[in-house]
């Protein structure tokens, strides 16, 4: 699926984890459990050129895919990062 990049407002619970989103100006609600995307970890990416021991990059929570359901039953399923800062979201990729 080809990368969108565009930018989305999401709702959190108080764990993180997307409850709702707007995107395109449609509101979406969440109609399944988010799944964590994870990537390498931020402070470790300046060493990753270097091989150290076994096992693999310390990892974190890098955006998360979830399905998610307009008012009128359109659905999506979504990927979304952090953008900017934490109050910002960007939309990576919809698969329908």
């Amino acid at each position: 699926m080809p990368r969108v990049d565009e930018p989305v407002r999401v709702w959190t619970s108080e764990i993180g984890e997307p409850q709702r989103m707007v995107w395109r100006a449609r509101r979406y609600r969440v109609t399944d459990t988010p799944t964590a995307l994870v990537g390498t970890c931020d402070w470790w990416k300046p060493l990753s050129p270097h091989g150290f021991g076994i096992g693999h990059p310390p990892l974190q929570i890098a955006g998360w895919r979830f399905q998610a359901t307009s008012d009128d039953g359109e659905t999506h399923v979504f990927d979304v990062e952090h953008g900017e800062s934490d109050a910002d979201w960007q939309l990576l990729r919809t698969f329908d």
